[in-house]
């Protein structure tokens, strides 16, 4: 581990030198990857460079102990020694969740979709209460916000609905909240107060660019509509709205944001590339035995992976088994204790491995 480390020490030093090279400064193309490459090896390069100053001044420490001192000196230095060797187990720890492989999509833009499931006009509004959660969510870590497509339903739910969301590690915190989210609570459209079980599906897509993933224009179908808003009502008398068919796969995408046919197309075309990533990924997994085992999640739409439950208040995470007693807290887009949850399980499981292999 430490070879390694130090091989990344000196890299991150070389790129130091590089990026004062005048040659390099008037490059934009070079300057944009030295400094993206330097960027990822930062953490690690400061956390290394932590562990190698205790490890010096934990053997001054060690040092000072073999030499005449008095009692009271002899103890400061003795507890020094302690400090210092919980500093550089701590740092340890550090290091090895630091080189453990990272996910290439982390600092992407995402593309989240919810869908309503079982549950009729229930289900729809609860797809409502996870798009307005996870739009609080987005507004507390400043990323944007856009809308791609929405269909509504006559009591304001949402059959389904695609957002946007752009800002520095936005994958990375959203992409454990694929799969199906169940909610437990009376519906208003239930005169008895009987309570109802419904669901809702949601899928986090990492956004790609056209390198990533090249969709060919003969395979593509272009249809344009006119948007509607919730009740089905028009609200566009230009057929600005458009719907993007990919022949070879039957993915329908759609998007009616924009007052832009041109622009619409724009961005129905991410969603595409994005679905068809998406699709590519999963059955490159499929291949290789699935998904990694240490991934909390399959992703997948079919996988029930939370509970709302609304006369408990009670929010339970079934894939590391966190319950949380603040529903209409997470509902409003507190989700820093899950998400930080499913990281920490992650990256336990990733370590667990590792050190099987």
């Amino acid at each position: 581990m430490f070879d390694r480390l130090q091989l990344m020490e000196e890299r991150y030093q070389q790129l130091s030198d590089m990026l004062c090279d005048p040659d390099v400064v008037a490059d934009p193309n070079k300057l944009r990857t030295y400094a993206k490459e330097q960027s990822d090896l930062e953490e690690t390069v400061s956390a290394y460079r932590a562990w190698k100053e205790a490890r010096e001044q934990l053997d001054e420490a060690k040092a000072m102990l073999q030499e005449k001192l008095d009692d009271e000196m002899r103890d400061f230095v003795r507890a020094e020694v302690h400090e210092l060797n919980e500093r550089i187990e701590k740092l340890e720890e550090d290091l090895q969740v630091l080189l453990l492989p990272k996910d290439p999509n982390d600092d992407k833009n995402v593309f989240l979709e919810i869908r309503a499931a079982a549950g009729g006009e229930e289900a729809a509004l609860f797809a409502g209460r996870l798009l307005r959660m996870y739009t609080r969510f987005a507004e507390e870590n400043r990323w944007k916000v856009e809308m791609i497509d929405a269909s509504y339903t006559d009591m304001g739910g949402f059959r389904d609905v695609t957002l946007s969301i752009q800002g520095k590690g936005a994958f990375s915190k959203l992409k454990f909240e694929s799969g199906t989210h169940r909610v437990q609570r009376v519906p208003v459209t239930e005169s008895g107060g009987r309570i109802h079980t419904s669901t809702a599906t949601v899928a986090v897509l990492p956004e790609v660019e056209e390198v990533e993933v090249e969709v060919s224009e003969k395979d593509v179908r272009v249809d344009t509509f006119c948007s509607t808003g919730p009740g089905g009502q028009s609200v566009n008398t230009t057929q600005s709205a458009v719907r993007l068919t990919h022949l070879p796969t039957g993915i329908v995408v759609s998007c009616q944001d924009e007052k832009s046919q041109l622009k619409n197309r724009d961005k129905a075309m991410k969603v595409l590339r994005a679905r068809l990533f998406e699709k590519y990924q999963r059955e490159q997994q499929e291949e290789q035995a699935a998904s990694r085992k240490s991934q909390v999640g399959t992703g997948d739409r079919s996988e029930r992976i939370r509970t709302y439950n609304f006369p408990q208040s009670r929010v339970t995470d079934h894939r590391i088994g966190l319950t949380l007693h603040k529903l209409e807290a997470v509902l409003n887009g507190d989700l820093d204790e899950i998400i930080q949850g499913l990281v920490v399980a992650d990256r336990a499981s990733m370590l667990e491995e590792a050190a099987e292999a």
